[in-house]
């Protein structure tokens, strides 16, 4: 089934793109989430104009993003976590717990926005992807060191 989409979907296409999609993910997630519509003369009209206008949009949102995204590729966040004495985790680094080291830093960061392609089961240190948004993504570079337990904070 062919399908023009009236939003930007991850991995499958952008605005006012024309994608074909099987009847069952068309019928059941992308028409009733108003993520797509069928394609039309007055359809793709329509859809000329939003992209237009959102366009704009994306303009002044990039300049912002640029901003946020030198911000956070300069960033570096350090998270304790329970270990052996060889390093290996008693657990994993979730993207969320990267996205609240981040968060407590000042940078405004959703777990979503976290992209680990494994999960984080050592100590060390890692480059983490934080995408923005459908377009724009980064590195951060995260530390995952293992927590003193027993020893008291130093003041």
């Amino acid at each position: 089934m062919e399908l023009l989409l009236k939003k930007n979907i991850d991995k499958l296409g952008s605005i006012g793109d024309i994608v074909k999609v099987k009847e069952g993910y068309a019928r059941n997630y992308l028409l009733p989430k108003g993520l797509a519509t069928h394609v039309s003369a007055a359809n793709l009209k329509l859809i000329e104009k939003e992209k237009i206008k959102m366009e704009l949009q994306l303009k002044e949102e990039r300049a912002r993003l640029q901003e946020v995204l030198e911000k956070i590729s300069a960033a570096s966040c350090t998270i304790p976590v329970r270990a052996n004495e060889e390093g290996k985790l008693f657990g994993s680094v979730t993207p969320a717990q990267i996205a609240e080291a981040l968060a407590k830093e000042g940078y405004p960061v959703d777990k979503e926005m976290v992209k680990l392609d494994n999960p984080i089961k050592v100590c060390g240190v890692f480059n983490v992807t934080i995408a923005l948004n459908f377009e724009t993504q980064t590195k951060c570079k995260v530390w995952v060191v293992r927590e003193d337990i027993g020893q008291p904070e130093k003041a």
